[in-house]
């Protein structure tokens, strides 16, 4: 193990703090490292794996497109991208589909849509409004609308026209909306800001204002979507739809991959030939890994099996707070909940790594819950008296 993570040091650019494990292989639920310890898992690659480790209908779906094509750019057709594309329109509700290779790409592209939407409508508009804590990736347009100085201050200045609002206070969003503004953009339930969910008369809200002031609604559903909170995608629990909406991590079951879609009265008047490209976006491989993750995700109404466990996670969560002094609150609905520490999460995640038991934090003193979709309640008991004990 000491072996494979200084090999890793000398090689990359220290921009992670990783915790001194190496996993080698997973099974379901858990993680082994290359020593054989067991480790259930509740952190899921951050999301990403909704179907756990070693699914063999989608490992061999990945071994049969390996050996017939990998990848040949979107100066052609391909055989799994049209399906993939259908797959998605048909659980998002939306229009139009563009592949890319990550959520932090899926955000740009939302944002590049928005406001060529805006351009080609002659609005003069290109400001977005944005939430403070939530979090839209790295890149320099996806960090410019997330809602933390720590991450923006370091790569001053950002995109320029960016407002932000206080999430869940309609009344600070009006505040922010000028004539020049083109897009709100929020998380409906922000994962890395702390596990805030927005609330049903939030999200009415913003639709409503985003329909009177002729601006485009932006859902990123890159963490909360693809059942994690016991819909396919969270804004379908409010009955709000939005204009454009991001995706990726568990669409692709741990194959790197990222959308973002709109309706089709955006299209009409977005993104044209030339306005946006990449080069492995869509490629054969993703693809065939979105549609057959689709395909199992409806089959076993995955989205199903969340809300019943969930229910049992929160009510658990529930009970180890009620006795647990070092607990504030529980947050968060679904396979993504969270617990609010009195102090930071640092430690507390440490020790449950070592006692076998992988969580991860959302802000510093959030202990973020984000399993494999599989999950049954037995894991819910496995992982309370891990925690319990480590708490």
């Amino acid at each position: 193990m000491n072996q494979y993570i200084e090999e890793t040091k000398k090689g990359l650019v220290h921009t992670y703090n990783r915790f001194p494990v190496v996993f080698e292989r997973g099974e379901g639920v858990y993680l082994y490292d290359t020593e054989g310890k067991k480790y259930l898992d509740f952190a899921a690659g951050i999301a990403v794996c909704g179907l756990g480790y070693g699914n063999q209908e989608l490992n061999q779906t990945l071994k049969d497109q390996i050996d017939h094509l990998m990848h040949t750019s979107n100066l052609y057709y391909n055989t799994t991208c049209g399906k993939a594309a259908g797959a998605l329109r048909r659980i998002t509700d939306m229009d139009r589909v563009f592949f890319t290779n990550s959520g932090t790409e899926a955000i740009e592209g939302a944002l590049k849509a928005a406001r060529k939407y805006a351009f080609k409508k002659g609005t003069g508009r290109y400001e977005f409004v944005a939430m403070e804590n939530s979090f839209h990736g790295r890149s320099i347009g996806a960090v410019s609308v997330t809602g933390s100085e720590a991450y923006r201050t370091p790569f001053e200045p950002m995109l320029p026209g960016v407002r932000f609002a206080e999430f869940n206070n309609l009344d600070s969003v009006k505040e922010q909306i000028t004539d020049k503004t083109c897009a709100v953009i929020l998380e409906p339930l922000q994962g890395e800001g702390g596990i805030n969910q927005a609330s049903k008369e939030f999200m009415e809200g913003i639709r409503r204002l985003c329909d009177e002031e002729g601006i485009l609604m932006i859902c990123d559903e890159i963490q909360c979507g693809m059942g994690r909170t016991g819909a396919m995608f969270a804004w379908q629990s409010y009955g709000v739809k939005p204009d454009i909406m991001a995706m990726a991590k568990a669409i692709g079951s741990g194959i790197p991959v990222g959308a973002f879609a709109m309706t089709e009265a955006v299209a009409e008047y977005s993104l044209e030939p030339g306005d946006h490209g990449s080069t492995y976006g869509g490629n054969p491989l993703a693809c065939a890994a979105v549609a057959k993750t689709v395909e199992i995700f409806e089959r076993e109404d995955l989205a199903g099996h969340v809300r019943k466990v969930g229910a049992y996670l929160a009510e658990k969560l529930d009970e180890l707070a009620a006795g647990c002094d070092a607990i504030m609150e529980r947050r968060g609905t679904g396979l993504i909940q969270g617990i609010r520490l009195v102090k930071p999460a640092g430690e507390v995640i440490s020790r449950a790594l070592d006692a076998g038991l992988v969580v991860i934090s959302a802000r510093d003193n959030v202990i973020r819950l984000v399993p494999p979709l599989i999950i049954e309640e037995r894991h819910v008991d496995e992982m309370i008296d891990i925690l319990r004990r480590v708490l």
